[in-house]
């Protein structure tokens, strides 16, 4: 009895563990992840001279990015490092400075400094390449070029260069990227490689240390952010998000909300500046409560195509979704003849299995999302022979995510039925009758 004890404990365990670390796989984005690199481009350690080191974060996800406020970067000086200057980015604190006396002060003396993105128009001397978007980041599908930032910093004061000289700079730990859900590793020694400084330079870079950050959504708190509705013209049902998918209302999870009324004449706050933390939800009040909701409609039946519009919703009052991005998991995206309106890339991360793919606005039409507005778009989809149905729900998609957070679905057993929707048997019933009435009439012909 105690070995099967202990054997049920022991599973229970592995399977808690696996949970756990499952929590950081992402089946869509494999490969997806935060990587941070620590480019030396000078390591002077005889006389206790600063080091130059050009920090740059790259986002590797396909599909998720990072909106204002922005990355802050944060970690733990191993010694007794100091931040003489930066370029591109900021320390929000000073810290205590005075044991460094006259008038020149290191820029930074914390422990654990947190350093932050310039904000657009920043004067070109204070830049470096890749700097000055204001924390924001770009998934890796919108824009390779967005999708990274940069800052110099000088490093000096360090312990390991008191200690006899020659030695290398003893590595930071504790790195956080300073947004929820994402959790980084150690730093690690790898080969270095290039840095590059500015649009047409690049130096030898000395020493580069890696740090990788990735997502799990456990991590990340709150309740969920969207749900999906269904519509089809084969029948006159629509299939509206299930109720409380974001929280309920009154409840304490649930984002606030307003019932009726217009925009200009409801007592909104205040949205987050660029410096701010962003405005909590304030949506219009639904059976849902999601600030997003993504509506599917299944809207023409062709002889060879079949036609979806698509709808985005966005129910909160107080927010604007920029670089707003949407993924599909759908076994048709692969007979995808035309679309309006949206971008579009497939997502195929398994070999030439393509059934996921990701939509996002169009630069200067419909690349932001604005509050109690919607954005969509159609397709146009081929039928393929042999797999193509309108029954069983074959027709909606499997998975949707709004920038990066999965919507919740409807239940299955409620999506649109076919009118013909009857069972089989009850069908063959049906038949059966008037067959039956035809043979008896010409019996009695006979």
């Amino acid at each position: 009895m105690g070995t099967v004890r202990f054997v049920f404990v022991l599973l229970a365990f592995l399977c808690c563990s696996s949970s756990r670390f499952a929590g950081a796989y992402d089946p869509l984005d494999p490969n997806g992840d935060i990587t941070i690199n620590w480019d030396f481009q000078s390591l002077d350690v005889k006389d206790a001279n600063p080091y130059t080191v050009m920090v740059s974060i790259h986002n590797n996800q396909l599909y998720r990015h990072i909106e204002r406020p922005g990355w802050r970067l944060s970690w733990n000086w191993a010694g007794k490092e100091v931040i003489w200057g930066t370029w591109g980015a900021e320390a929000t604190e000073q810290g205590d400075c005075s044991r460094f006396g006259g008038g020149n002060r290191p820029h930074c003396c914390q422990k654990r400094p947190v350093m932050v993105d310039l904000p657009p128009g920043t004067p070109y001397n204070q830049q470096v390449d890749n700097c000055c978007r204001g924390g924001v980041l770009s998934s890796l599908t919108q824009s390779n070029r967005t999708s990274v930032a940069a800052f110099q910093m000088t490093v000096g004061e360090y312990a390991a260069a008191k200690d006899g000289g020659g030695k290398e700079p003893e590595m930071p730990w504790g790195f956080d990227v300073g947004v929820p859900g994402y959790s980084c590793s150690n730093a690690t020694k790898v080969p270095p490689t290039r840095s590059k400084v500015d649009k047409n330079r690049h130096v030898q870079v000395l020493l580069t240390w890696q740090v990788t950050c990735s997502y799990s959504q456990y991590r990340e708190s709150g309740a969920q952010s969207c749900c999906v509705s269904l519509s089809t013209f084969y029948n006159s049902d629509i299939v509206s998000c299930p109720r409380c998918s974001c929280g309920c209302q009154g409840t304490p999870t649930s984002p606030r909300c307003v019932a009726g009324g217009e925009p200009g004449t409801l007592a909104l706050p205040a949205g987050g500046g660029d410096d701010d933390e962003p405005a909590a939800p304030l949506v219009r009040c639904s059976e849902h409560m999601c600030p997003i909701r993504v509506h599917w409609h299944v809207k023409v039946n062709y002889r060879k195509y079949w036609r979806v519009k698509m709808t985005v919703s966005n129910y909160n009052l107080v927010r604007n979704y920029s670089d707003w991005n949407l993924v599909l998991q759908h076994p048709n995206l692969r007979s995808l003849t035309q679309l309006f309106s949206f971008n579009y890339k497939p997502l195929v991360e398994y070999g030439t299995f393509n059934d996921t793919g990701m939509f996002w606005g169009i630069r200067f039409y419909n690349e932001m999302l604005l509050q109690d507005g919607n954005v969509q778009t159609e397709m146009i989809l081929e039928k393929n022979e042999g797999e193509f149905t309108f029954s069983g729900g074959w027709a909606f998609p499997r998975r949707v995510y709004f920038d990066g957070h999965e919507c919740v679905m409807p239940p299955a057993d409620q999506y649109p039925a076919l009118p013909n929707g009857a069972s089989a048997a009850r069908r063959r019933s049906l038949l059966a009758g008037p067959s039956l009435l035809l043979l008896s009439f010409l019996a009695l012909l006979v």
